[in-house]
Order: structure tokens, then sequence, then C-alpha cells
């Protein structure tokens, strides 16, 4: 398989960046070369919004990306080493970061150099919905939420929850967000919010709710049949226990606590950040 890497900051990660990183992905085995926080004060003159252990948290935590290395030095030639000990076959760029010293950087290499279209990473495709409704070894699990601003806190709830059995996620749709949160919410649409959440690795499936209330996700429990209903302790609800002990689903609620090393995160502290 070819090697194709891509090269930047990643901060304050959105669709559009995962779109780019999934259509780089497309071209070989993914190489992220992100740059430190040192790299990214001396190139931009400050700091980024997101220190470089949670950047790299999250870009590892996406299916796209096969590998990461972090770019500690100050200048283009720190990069260039980089791609050097690397030895690419393809480098990836979006049309802002398209350069002309990139490309004969490549035409001297013999490295292919490929320019991914802004209109391409406009559009976020669904995945195919495959929902296992049979009965397997693995048991089922399923968290609901809006996911409104998707940031490490999430993830983190995620792969804890993908601990317990094959990790379905159901995304409010917006008219429902708007019901339960007031104008002003959702910041993003369900197609986008949906699409960043299926881009997580430890996500099985992600799918739009069809319900309305608390209970939102009512006929997709139906449909997938999970084992357990996981929430944090914000998502605990008193309709959700007592629908749970109907049904004979397990309830479990997490304590929300960051990854390790990592600063506690909450959408609404980062709306518009």
């Amino acid at each position: 398989m070819q090697k194709t890497i891509v090269t930047g900051s990643f901060d304050d990660l959105r669709a559009r960046d995962f779109r780019f990183l999934e259509e780089a992905s497309k071209l070989g085995s993914l190489h992220v070369l992100l740059w430190s926080d040192e790299t990214i004060q001396q190139r931009e003159g400050k700091p980024p919004k997101f220190p470089q252990a949670e950047r790299m948290y999250m870009v590892q935590a996406l299916r796209y990306v096969d590998a990461l290395t972090l770019v500690t030095g100050h200048g283009e030639q720190d990069v260039i080493s980089q791609i050097n000990a690397i030895q690419p076959d393809v480098w990836v760029v979006d049309e802002r970061g398209d350069t002309a010293q990139k490309r004969a950087y490549c035409t001297a290499r013999g490295i292919a150099y490929h320019v991914v279209a802004e209109d391409v990473l406009r559009c976020f495709p669904a995945a195919p919905v495959e929902v296992d409704t049979g009965r397997t070894q693995r048991k089922k699990v399923i968290v609901t939420g809006s996911f409104d601003w998707l940031h490490s806190g999430h993830v983190r709830f995620f792969e804890e929850t993908a601990e317990l059995g094959d990790l379905y996620v159901v995304v409010g749709h917006d008219d429902n967000i708007k019901l339960l949160k007031g104008e002003g919410h959702p910041l993003f649409p369900q197609d986008e919010r949906r699409y960043m959440v299926q881009s997580i690795r430890h996500v099985k499936q992600a799918l739009i709710s069809s319900g309305h209330g608390w209970l939102d996700a009512e006929p997709e429990i139906a449909r997938i049949r999970p084992d357990i209903y996981a929430v944090n302790e914000d998502g605990d609800r008193p309709e959700k226990r007592a629908f749970c002990e109907e049904h004979g689903i397990e309830y479990i609620v997490l304590k929300r606590l960051p990854k390790a090393g990592l600063p506690r995160r909450q959408s609404t502290a980062l709306r518009g950040f």
C-alpha cells in the first residue's frame, strides 16, 4: 500500500478536517505530521487553541489515520526532514495549503502530489447503516447525545463505552436538539454531527435519532436491541433509567472524566471557540 502524508496543526478539529483526512486516507496508509505547540508558535506567532497532547489524542482517534509523527522543529526544513525520513509516495494538501514550494519538492523527489478540492470537503457522506440485529459474543452498547461540538471528552466517552462492547451512537436530530436546548442549538446540522461521530474509530455505527424528547433514540434502540445503554453523569435521566428497566437493558452511568493528562472539556464552553 502507498504511504500518504499530510501536515498541519489540526487545531480544533471540525468536520472539514475529518473530511480532508478521510480523502487523504483513500490514497494510501495515512501518516499525519502534526506540528507541535512550539512549531505552531513559531509558524503562526501564537499558541494553538488546544495543546499538542490533546491534538494528538484527537487525530489518533480518527479511523482514517494510521500513524502520527510530532514535528518539533521551528522551520520548514524540520518538516521536510521528517518527510524525508518517512519517504512517502503521496503528499496530500487542501486548496488552502497548496503552494508552489510543495509542488516543486514533490516533483524533485518523485512524490505524487494531490490537492483535495474545497467543495469535496463540504459534503459529509453517510456510512451504510449496518446494525447487527442478532446476538453475538460481544455485547451491543448504545449511547445518545447531541455531540454538537465534538471534543476530546466525547472521544474519551466513546473510548470507555467501546470497552463494554460494540458501540452504537445515536446522534440527536436537529429539531429535537432545538426542542431540548432552545434557540441557537444545534450549532452544526445533524448530518455533519453524525459524520464526525462516525469518524471516531471506537464507534461501530453512528445513526441519527428519529424520536422526540429525552428518549428520541427509542426507535433506534428498538432496531439495535442493545444490551447496555451507557450515559455520563450529565446525561443521566429518570426517563432513561425507567425505560431500560422496563425493556431489560443494563443502564450504566460513567464518571465524566477526561483522558489522563488532558483537560476537562464541555461543549457549552467551546461553542464558537
